[in-house]
């Protein structure tokens, strides 16, 4: 939708003495979106992480996943059970309707959904952005852009009438990681690790590196250096990493294995492996919540306060 369009769309709404509605300016272009949505579809984990830290998620009928299964789905709907469990059990949902995965949405479900917004996370080459703008006003944030979930909760909570409580969940996040990085000072550990790396090792034997997003910035905030930089990018997420470069990390990297969730987990294989035996004493096993996103206020607090404690009781074993 270009300027012009949404210009004469504002106008429009106004002129029929509608509700005014905002403008949001994000990463996919600029959207006409009602003010305090009431029925929303979101595409992936990560919008569900936003909108359960505003408080709002009862507002969801849709859910994207592609960590959700056929197991997990009956009727369309996901099943109670499955809503209980990990982060699905904190967003407190409302019985919603599973739309697909993030590369191949239902369309014509999201269509009989009747939404007044969709949100989701997107990348270069992602599809489908246009087919969703004409079902409903949707807004789509770069997951390897700076401060991207700060910007993504910024504009939900001006949509849904919660600037404030987005302000105070974005301080919280940074309280928490300044309460355990003075923590992590203060027990010595960065005397013996002063550099980190975050390996995600993927079933079926690939091992990535995540520098942009995904655990990594958490580290940084609790005062750890990069302990590995690739030459290349994908995504402003990470990179493939090979066996050779990670046996080269010194002694004095901690590494975080961080396994994604679901089917595509490869911790098991990795720490089975050459690789995975040699790096084992210098590692820490972080398993994120069933269904979790990958970044989000709600996650880098729990990322913080877990570390943390790993972390420090990494370091009493050690002494």
């Amino acid at each position: 939708m270009n300027n012009r369009i949404v210009v004469t769309v504002f106008s429009m709404i106004v002129g029929l003495g509608l509700a005014q509605p905002l403008i949001i300016r994000h990463d996919e272009g600029t959207t006409v979106v009602p003010k305090e949505p009431q029925r929303v579809v979101v595409m992936d984990e990560e919008a569900l992480g936003w909108l359960t830290a505003l408080g709002v998620a009862d507002r969801i009928v849709g859910l994207g996943s592609a960590y959700l299964t056929p197991a997990d789905i009956s009727g369309g709907r996901i099943k109670p059970e499955v809503l209980q469990k990990g982060f699905l059990a904190r967003a407190k949902l409302n019985n919603p309707i599973y739309v697909g995965s993030w590369l191949e949405p239902s369309l014509e479900t999201i269509l009989t959904l009747k939404p007044d917004l969709i949100v989701r996370l997107t990348w270069k080459g992602n599809q489908n952005y246009d087919k969703l703008s004409r079902i409903a006003p949707t807004i789509g944030y770069e997951e390897g852009g700076e401060g991207f979930w700060q910007k993504g909760l910024r504009d939900l909570g001006r949509i849904f009438g919660r600037s404030a409580e987005a302000e105070r969940v974005i301080e919280q996040v940074r309280a928490t990681n300044r309460a355990n990085a003075a923590r992590l000072r203060a027990a010595g550990v960065f005397e013996k690790y002063p550099k980190v790396v975050v390996v995600a090792p993927f079933a079926g034997g690939s091992n990535w590196v995540y520098t942009g997003v995904r655990l990594i910035p958490d580290l940084r905030e609790l005062g750890f250096k990069d302990g590995f930089t690739p030459k290349e990018v994908t995504l402003g997420v990470g990179a493939q990493i090979s066996d050779e470069a990670l046996l080269s990390l010194d002694r004095q990297t901690l590494v975080v294995v961080f396994p994604p969730g679901g089917k595509y987990n490869g911790a098991e294989a990795f720490y089975a492996s050459p690789v995975g035996q040699k790096l084992k004493e210098q590692s820490i096993l972080y398993l994120p919540e069933d269904y979790s996103p990958y970044s989000g206020p709600l996650v880098s607090i729990r990322n913080s306060n877990e570390l943390t404690r790993m972390i420090l009781e990494k370091i009493r074993r050690e002494r």
